[in-house]
């Protein structure tokens, strides 16, 4: 990453632009004891997570039907966290991601254990050369595949008409050879967990 920046002044959103169910959505699943895939995979300890841990002293049955589905909402929210490469800034204070952008489709049939649920991410960049953007892409398609069940295909790409070279960068995200040696690159796994941070705190 060189001295010059992309866009040196990026458009920042206003708190009151962002979509705000998050907070409703926290008040909600605290006042009717359902949790959703976030409360599962961020702020338990490891052992919480672990289906082994104590599972023969479980007072709870194991039935799942308590859980909600994921909803584009909650896929939402485990990227929109992620910071920019370029500047301090989440990429949804940015604008990069949006919910409207978010598109989930379910299986016909949820029941069935081998169906798989799609997960589209359209990527909006701060600028038309962005020269980023493949990086940001990687960092929402990592945080995804990490943070989904396998039942879910993730697919990061930008959005139409807002990258000058948005097929090449697409052709990019989309080909698991690519991304697969891209996450070999020690800098380049250094500048993604840096933008990973804030997901976590």
């Amino acid at each position: 990453m060189g001295s010059v920046l992309d866009n040196a002044n990026p458009t920042i959103l206003s708190a009151s632009e962002l979509p705000s169910h998050r907070q409703q959505r926290k008040l909600k699943d605290e006042s009717s004891g359902k949790h959703g895939i976030r409360d599962l995979l961020v702020g338990k300890t490891s052992y919480a997570i672990d289906p082994f841990y104590m599972s023969d002293f479980s007072d709870t049955d194991s039935d799942d039907s308590t859980m909600e589905p994921i909803d584009e909402q909650e896929i939402y929210d485990l990227i929109a966290p992620i910071s920019d490469p370029e500047h301090p800034l989440s990429l949804e204070s940015l604008g990069v991601v949006k919910l409207q952008d978010v598109h989930l489709i379910s299986p016909p049939d949820p029941t069935n254990p081998s169906a798989l649920s799609r997960v589209l991410v359209e990527l909006t960049p701060t600028v038309t050369h962005c020269s980023l953007a493949t990086v940001i892409g990687l960092g929402v398609r990592v945080r995804l595949e990490q943070a989904l069940p396998p039942s879910y295909r993730v697919e990061v790409k930008i959005k139409k008409d807002t990258h000058s070279q948005a097929d090449e960068v697409n052709k990019q995200l989309a080909d698991k050879e690519r991304v697969a040696a891209a996450l070999e690159n020690a800098n380049l796994m250094g500048i993604l967990r840096k933008m990973m941070k804030p997901c976590l705190e």
